[in-house]
């Protein structure tokens, strides 16, 4: 904890600790109401894993999904988020569904920001579900409309991890393309600063409120005074190994989509040491990853061809399930990790799923991460399973392709499953497994972010052990623990929601 005694260094009225789709929305709230803002990353580069990602915001009953005919409303959210969820955070439910359309007019009035909708399922069959979804994603982004500023936007998660920049050839899309319009329009109010290299250590309390911080730059350690309050927006605890065996999180801080030496629970840290109440610490939004070749994973979706078995050599789940209810069924059992995907030639030896970052077939067999062998069997002993259950998954999972109803896990009957769907069977979720030679790729259990962290109120505001708010204090997104508890209702809701409590938060800091 930081002594307010002593003198500052520099002086806003809020201070936002991270980058991502969170913390960039509650920062330019700020900085738009004539509140002079900083933002405090701790990398090199902004975006965090919001950067990384398909950019899919889940934001019901907007003017987004109005514009595209839809029919999508606040209602039917509610019906969907309650049927899913219950009645346990009702009130944070409600907070967000009353605030979803507003931060989407807020950020549609600056002309930097642009959203569509595009399909998507919703992940759960509930009442109020929308089987084409609802969450939008931003357009495309001219890397000259930012000019220098592209330079501090998270290049795609393939580029980043070979230490490239962005293709200078291409605009930035998804993910680059949100944080670069937020950063855009950030800056452009004339009442922003972002500080890179710049690590939140320690939060400065004064007569029971926070009033500032202590960042740690390459220069030193800096004390940052913030008058109105200071936003938690820095991402979870997924990149730090200790931490998560601590807390008894599945998978690994290797395996995480994290960026490198991002997403270590700092902030979360620096909260709880003045008495902040935390929770969900066991939970994460959790997907199955391909091992790569640099020990890290790549976060796997999209399943339109193969099956994944055990370390029995068996089938245990429905591959084509939303990748948060696929981790968890990896999670499950110990034996699940590794799990293996399995499939033949009919591709050209292709991944039969998406990737992020694509892997390449050639690089992922030199380094023994893929096996192929021209029967079954062999692929099985290579494999170190059993070959008569491998034999017999595959058999069993033919004929179910056949017949075109998967009796054992349901595959193909949820529009979800078939969201993805190029087989042209009876059931194009179910394609057979007959074209040797066969592959085995070696399926990880990955995760998008934890989703536990500080207890807060409808208004964002970080809560104390008794259950009161901690003045001065407000935490969004991972940082936060998440009100859809051990549940992923559909795509966008973790940049849904945080974008949606961080403009809550600078509404209550006003």
């Amino acid at each position: 904890m930081g002594n307010a005694g002593e003198s500052w260094d520099d002086r806003f009225d809020v201070v936002v600790a991270g980058s991502g789709a969170g913390a960039m929305t509650g920062a330019l709230a700020a900085a738009s109401s004539g509140l002079r803002t900083v933002v405090l990353e701790k990398t090199p580069l902004l975006g965090g894993t919001s950067a990384y990602s398909g950019s899919a915001i889940w934001l019901p009953g907007s003017r987004v999904q109005q514009r595209a005919g839809i029919g999508d409303s606040t209602e039917s959210a509610r019906t969907y988020l309650r049927a899913l969820l219950g009645e346990e955070n009702a009130g944070h439910r409600e907070a967000f569904l009353s605030t979803a359309p507003q931060v989407v007019e807020f950020l549609e009035q600056n002309p930097e920001i642009e959203f569509e909708w595009r399909p998507f399922p919703d992940y759960f069959a509930r009442p109020g579900r929308m089987d084409q979804g609802r969450s939008f994603v931003p357009l495309d982004l001219p890397q000259d409309r930012l000019g220098e500023l592209a330079s501090l936007v998270r290049p795609i998660v393939d580029r980043d991890r070979a230490g490239l920049g962005h293709d200078p050839a291409a605009p930035l899309s998804a993910g680059r393309a949100l944080i670069g319009r937020l950063l855009l329009a950030f800056t452009q109010t004339g009442n922003g600063v972002v500080r890179t290299e710049t690590a939140l250590t320690d939060l400065i309390v004064e007569d029971g409120r926070v009033v500032g911080v202590v960042a740690r730059t390459a220069d030193g350690t800096v004390r940052l005074r913030a008058e109105r309050g200071v936003l938690l927006a820095a991402g979870g605890f997924e990149g730090d190994a200790a931490a998560r065996a601590e807390r008894g999180l599945p998978g690994s801080a290797q395996w995480s989509m994290a960026p490198a030496g991002a997403n270590t629970g700092d902030a979360i840290a620096a909260a709880v040491r003045i008495g902040a109440a935390t929770g969900l610490l066991d939970q994460a939004w959790w997907c199955p990853g391909l091992a790569t070749p640099d020990g890290r994973a790549a976060f796997t979706l999209g399943f339109r061809g193969g099956l994944i078995v055990d370390g029995s050599g068996r089938r245990f789940a429905n591959e084509c399930l939303p990748y948060d209810q696929m981790g968890r069924q990896m999670a499950a059992e110990p034996g699940r990790v590794p799990a293996h995907l399995i499939f033949d030639s009919r591709s050209g030896g292709r991944l039969p799923a998406i990737s992020v970052p694509t892997v390449k077939p050639e690089e992922q067999l030199k380094a023994g991460l893929w096996v192929k062998a021209d029967t079954l069997e062999d692929l099985a002993a290579a494999l170190g399973l059993p070959a008569d259950n491998l034999t017999t998954t595959v058999e069993r999972f033919n004929g179910f392709a056949e017949k075109g109803t998967d009796e054992d896990f349901h595959r193909g009957e949820d529009p979800y499953d078939r969201f993805f769907a190029t087989g042209d069977g009876p059931n194009p979720c179910l394609v057979p497994i007959d074209r040797p030679p066969y592959y085995a790729a070696r399926v990880v259990l990955s995760d998008l972010g934890t989703k536990g962290g500080l207890r807060t109120d409808t208004e964002a505001r970080v809560l104390d052990a008794s259950g009161n708010p901690i003045p001065g204090l407000y935490a969004v997104g991972n940082t936060s623990a998440s009100f859809t508890g051990p549940f992923y209702p559909g795509p966008g809701i973790p940049i849904g929601t945080a974008m949606a409590f961080a403009y809550r938060a600078v509404q209550d800091m006003k």
